[in-house]
């Protein structure tokens, strides 16, 4: 199989960087001094779980880009999915399979409606993830875990599914295919929501979560009124999503802090929008109590 990863950032640089280096076929989509960097010298690769390497990979902006691939990850921030849906559609064969890998829910049908007639499913990712410089990114801690899988009606075979995610695994990345990729995709967006509000809110990293107090006691109200919105959706979650939640944040590195808390630092557009204000409108449509959800998006309005 050939590999295009769609925004060669954090967690698609990471991606491409282990597919890289177990030597599969993966060309990058990016832009501007990144761009230029990763041209020059390579991807430079600084993992926790695969050490520092510099991976001349492929590189190329969205306009440039003329290939076709096998499988398509797009990893670009929410805000930016109509920018991609042009490189998208050329990119894609009959046979190509889309997997959206993105913070907030429902890109799969999101992206699917803007290129009809190509294969969008749907997936999340569980990784510390970070551009630490031009041309450069940083995978933080021993969490790296990939979750894909399609909708129900859209009857594509899960073996299919299975063979890319052996693939995938065979670069030292861990993937499951789900047997329910709508719950997964809210769990995550649950999970990150609460991680990245309650980081930004604080201006903390995660080993403040980490250790109780006011903070945690932020990150478990956010994870609860999130499950609460899942709950009157009618999405079949873990019967304890608040303790899957703090298990998973009790694993990263104490020091990792989420994309969006990063983004905020350093007055870049962030995903505040579809990681904090989405989820209260829900929540509002539902008729779902946001105590906590209100105090963190009082200090954003």
């Amino acid at each position: 199989m050939n590999y295009l990863v769609v925004g060669t950032g954090g967690v698609g640089g990471s991606i491409a960087g282990f597919l890289a280096l177990a030597g599969k076929e993966v060309t990058c989509i990016a832009r501007g001094k990144h761009l230029e960097a990763i041209r020059r010298q390579g991807l430079h690769l600084k993992s926790d779980l695969k050490g520092e390497h510099y991976l001349p990979l492929p590189a190329f902006t969205a306009e440039e880009y003329a290939g076709q691939a096998d499988v398509i990850f797009v990893c670009v921030k929410g805000y930016s999915i109509d920018s991609i849906a042009d490189v998208i559609r050329r990119a894609a064969r009959p046979d190509t399979l889309v997997i959206p890998i993105l913070n907030v829910y429902g890109t799969g049908p999101r992206i699917g409606r803007l290129v009809p007639g190509v294969n969008v499913i749907d997936g999340c990712i569980y990784i510390v993830g970070f551009v630490s410089g031009e041309g450069e990114v940083s995978q933080m801690g021993n969490v790296f875990r990939m979750v894909i899988g399609a909708r129900p009606e859209q009857g594509i075979p899960t073996d299919r599914i299975e063979a890319i995610a052996q693939e995938v695994r065979t670069a030292g990345i861990k993937v499951d295919v789900s047997d329910d990729i709508n719950r997964d995709t809210f769990v995550k967006w649950s999970f990150i929501s609460a991680m990245a509000c309650t980081g930004a809110y604080f201006d903390v990293p995660m080993g403040e979560v980490q250790h109780g107090g006011e903070v945690r006691d932020t990150f478990i109200g956010l994870s609860r009124e999130s499950c609460e919105i899942g709950r009157r959706l009618g999405i079949p979650l873990p019967d304890d999503l608040v303790g899957y939640h703090l298990n998973i944040i009790d694993k990263l590195d104490p020091h990792s802090t989420a994309s969006l808390q990063k983004d905020i630092a350093r007055g870049h557009q962030s995903e505040l929008q579809g990681q904090l204000f989405d989820l209260i409108t829900l929540g509002e449509q539902l008729g779902v109590d946001m105590p906590t959800y209100n105090k963190v998006a009082e200090k954003f309005r």
